[in-house]
This record gives C-alpha cells, sequence and structure tokens, in this order.
C-alpha cells in the first residue's frame, strides 16, 4: 500500500516512509493510495479472535512494508496485559436489559485516555520505519496536544532510542490532572512546553514548523528529522480504525446483532481523527449506518455538518471538556480529499481559504455526502454535567466529561430520528481523568472547589465503586520536570535550544 498527499502530487509513498514523515512534504495529509475492502466473512471471523489479532488483520492491509509477524510482535507489545489490562478495549453494556446500548471503553492505557490504543503502538512502528527506510537522522517527534494526546505520546516514546519528543500545550487549556500527568514526565527524551493561548494556537505553530523549508535544512544539518505523534501521521491514525472493528466483532460474539447488521457509533470529537476513523472502517465494509459528530460549545463540526461552511472565526470557549478546546479540526481535509472524489486542487483551495481567510464552504455534492453519513450536534457545559449524573442514574456507569458530549447528542438525535439502530458510544477517557468536573456533576456543583484532587479521586471511586487508575494516583506528589511557558512565536527557537 502506497500513500499520497491530499493536496496532490504524482509522488507515492511506502507505509513506513509515511508514517516516518508524519505530514506529506507539501503540507497536506498522507492517506493510503487505495482504501481496502473487509468482506462480511473477514469481519465475522474476527469474533473469534483476541484484540492483537484483530489488529494484525485490520494493519497488514495498510501498513504493507511490515510483515505480519512484525505487526504482530509490536502489537503484543503495545497491548500488553500488564498496561492495558486483560482487554486494550472493552465493550461494556450499559444495561443487561438492554442490547442496544453499549460504551467501547478505550482507557484501559498507561495514561487512562483513547490515545494510548495508538501510541503504545506508534513507537514500535516508527522505529521500524527508520530501519527500513535506511534513515540515519535522529527523529524529533513534534506534538500539539489538547490534553490527552501529549501524555501519551511522552508515555509511548520514553527512552525510545533515537527519539526525541516535545509536546507543546495550552497552559490553561487542559485540566490539572493532564497537566500534572506531562509535567511529570521522566525521560531524557522528553520535552514539555506550555504555549500562551489556545490548542489551535499550539496546533498552528506546529504545523508552520513542518512547513518551515530552512528550519528543515538547519535541523537535517544537525542530523534531525520532523515527525509527529498527532493523528495527522497515519501511524497515529491506522490503530484506531482497528478498535471499530474490534467493537462490532464484540457484538457478534455476545450474539446480540446479526452478521452484516448496521449500527451507530457516536463520537465525542475535537480534531476529527477519532471519527475520521470510524469512518475509515465504514469505508472498507464495517457496517455503520450513522456516524454521531459531537461537539462542545465549540461547535465548528456541528455548524459545519449542518451548513457546509467551515467557519473558525468565532469566539472560542474554554469548557468542561478541554480535549474538544478545538477549532481547527485538522483531520477533517482527510475527509474532503475523500467525500470529493479525491480532487486535490478543491482541497488546496478550500485549505488556503481556511488559513488566509478563515472559513471556506464546501459545494453542494460534497455536503450532501457528508450529510449522508454523518449527525453533528453540540452540548455545552450544563448539558454535559447533567448528562454525567443521568447516565450514572439510569447506568450506574461513570463517564467523564467528553464522553457525557456524546451520550447528550445522541439522546436528542435519537428522539427526533426514531432510528433505533444498536449503538456503540465511544469513550475516551477516564472519568477520574476530569474529576473536578465529574465530582461537581454527581456532587452539586461547586463541589469540587477547594478540594485536592486527590480527595476527589478518592470520593469518585467511593462513590463507583471504580478503581484510581494507578497513572493518575498520587500526581501533585511528583516532582515537577518541565515548567515552561513560551509565546507561539518562540515554538521554534524553543526547539532548536532544545536540540542543540
Amino acid at each position: 500500500m502506497n500513500y499520497i498527499s491530499t493536496r496532490g502530487g504524482d509522488i507515492r509513498y511506502p507505509s513506513a516512509m509515511a508514517i516516518k514523515l508524519g505530514i506529506a512534504p507539501d503540507g497536506g495529509l498522507f492517506i493510503p493510495e487505495t482504501i481496502p475492502e473487509v468482506s462480511l466473512d473477514q469481519i465475522t471471523s474476527l469474533a473469534r479472535k483476541p484484540y492483537v489479532e484483530r489488529a494484525v488483520e485490520i494493519l497488514s492491509l495498510f501498513l504493507t512494508d511490515y510483515t505480519r509477524d512484525e505487526l504482530r510482535e509490536y502489537a503484543s507489545a503495545a497491548y500488553a496485559e500488564e498496561k492495558f489490562g486483560p482487554d486494550p478495549a472493552p465493550l461494556a453494556q450499559l444495561n443487561k436489559y438492554n442490547n442496544k446500548e453499549f460504551m467501547l471503553e478505550l482507557w484501559h492505557g498507561p495514561t487512562a485516555a483513547f490515545k494510548d490504543m495508538a501510541l503504545q503502538l506508534l513507537p514500535h512502528l516508527m522505529t521500524a520505519a527508520i530501519r527500513k527506510t535506511g534513515e540515519t537522522s535522529q527523529i524529533c517527534i513534534l506534538t500539539a496536544t489538547s490534553g490527552d494526546t501529549g501524555k501519551a505520546a511522552l508515555e509511548g516514546f520514553s527512552g525510545v532510542e533515537g527519539t526525541q519528543v516535545i509536546v507543546f500545550y495550552p497552559s490553561k487549556g487542559v485540566s490539572e490532572i493532564q497537566r500534572l500527568q506531562m509535567v511529570t514526565t521522566e525521560g531524557a527524551n522528553c520535552h514539555v512546553l506550555a504555549v500562551e493561548g489556545s490548542f489551535d494556537d499550539a496546533q498552528s505553530g506546529v504545523k508552520t514548523i513542518f512547513n518551515d523549508k530552512s528550519l528543515a535544512e538547519e535541523l537535517n544539518g544537525k542530523g534531525v528529522l520532523l515527525s509527529s505523534a498527532n493523528s495527522i501521521n497515519w501511524g497515529r491514525l491506522a490503530p484506531q480504525i482497528v478498535y471499530y472493528f474490534s467493537a462490532y466483532a464484540d457484538l457478534l460474539a455476545r450474539e446480540k446483532i446479526e452478521p452484516g447488521e448496521k449500527i451507530n457509533i457516536v463520537v465525542p470529537t475535537g480534531n476529527f481523527g477519532n471519527i475520521l476513523a470510524a469512518w475509515y472502517a465504514r469505508a472498507m465494509g464495517l457496517p455503520v449506518n450513522k456516524l454521531i459528530c459531537a461537539s462542545n460549545k465549540n461547535k465548528v463540526l456541528s455548524d459545519f455538518i449542518r451548513s457546509g461552511t467551515y467557519d473558525r472565526r468565532r469566539e472560542f470557549f474554554k469548557t468542561n471538556t478541554p480535549s474538544m478546546d478545538i477549532l481547527i479540526s485538522s483531520n477533517l481535509e482527510r475527509l474532503l480529499f475523500e467525500l470529493t472524489g479525491r480532487k486535490a486542487e478543491t482541497i488546496r483551495t478550500w485549505m488556503d481559504k481556511l488559513q488566509k481567510e478563515g472559513a471556506y464552504t464546501v459545494d453542494p455534492a460534497t455536503l450532501r455526502a457528508l450529510q449522508d453519513v454523518f449527525v453533528g450536534g453540540f452540548a455545552d457545559d450544563f448539558g454535559t454535567t447533567k448528562t454525567i449524573r443521568d447516565i450514572y442514574d439510569r447506568t450506574d456507569h461513570l463517564i467523564d466529561t467528553h464522553t457525557a458530549v456524546g451520550f447528550n447528542v445522541y439522546g436528542r438525535y435519537a428522539q427526533r430520528s426514531g432510528d433505533s439502530s444498536c449503538v456503540i458510544f465511544v469513550s475516551t477517557a477516564s472519568p477520574f481523568k476530569f474529576g473536578a468536573a465529574v465530582s461537581d456533576a454527581l456532587f452539586g456543583n461547586g463541589y469540587s472547589r477547594g478540594r485536592s484532587e486527590e480527595v476527589l479521586l478518592n470520593e469518585l471511586s467511593g462513590e463507583s465503586g471504580m478503581e484510581v487508575p494507578a497513572p493518575l494516583k498520587d500526581l501533585s506528589m511528583r516532582d515537577i520536570l518541565h515548567n515552561k511557558t513560551i509565546e507561539r512565536d518562540q515554538m521554534k527557537q524553543a526547539i532548536l535550544e532544545i536540540l542543540s
């Protein structure tokens, strides 16, 4: 399988090269030259296999530079029981008397967020890509994070020979738990910097750096090559496709659906990577009816799905779902490339307008194709908080704020549409990662004020019967190893200083 850029060009890149580079040289995103097809018989056969084997089956279709034995070795190491427990991506039935509602828990990994599902595997794929392409430079993993990707990247690449990892996060745009996870990270090759501004400021800064040819030449002279651990890297996105097939296989194994029965999937999303992975699974043949794109008050995606106009020129809100506080959804470029029939010139025009004018409008045919599959909706902080309590009262499942946005949006969609399809709610983070907001939802608005994170987590554990994930325990007692805050225009200089 070769890869092409969403911005065009005749160059085909092998899968290992696409993973190593992270972003295409022309500033576009890599996508597979063709979308592989998976038959219903193949999907049904996954029901009899453990998660690692399911990963090998799906990833081998995309990562053809890697042998099946290599993929099995890497997946076995990435999803080892000591990291994820007995099941890396368990599918929970919300109520034993209701065979229509399930929750895909993607937060059982080392950092208690769904990013672990890809970022425990990516270092294996990246180091193999370095070998396979004959690369002699040191790889610098450059990542902007809205909270979860940063720690997952640090955890995955810490101590990996031949790599440096630099994470930029918005200084006031992550939860306290997320911040503590990042700034207490050990590892000589790990670097964390807070950026004044929003996630979009950090992400735009990273994109500018990737497109800075003079910087690339300077770093090349130092023997350094930049790559990415964000979902702009196909090596991040491909592993996420796996767990949608795995969830469907679990439904088949439990005889909750018939083979070929279409399901709905609800994904809380900001940067559009997680739900794009679901779209690719659908395009490959996974029986999916609707993809519900759930946004918070920064509802740029919800508005886009409704109107066809993507407009980032709006007020930015800091919400109780900080990982979705995003106005520029990078992965949308990949979807539009596919929906337009892979018209690179059109994509270049739209992305240029977004950068220069802050908005673009797609043509009617593309909008129809979008609305055929996607349903958009949003929830504000009040609705999110209420949903956490409602789901806990109704099902005894404690959910985080981002997952609650998905439940909130889907509840209104199901009511107005009458859609009774079996539905999978993607749960993207442990509720303990957002202890203050979840505590306020359960115990009353303002309850968290004046209480430490440790107290809140222990109280939530006592109330719910859930154990506090080991990576989140006693974070405030660990040494702060990264305490530097910079302006966005200082990001490039910070990188040079680190790599010097």
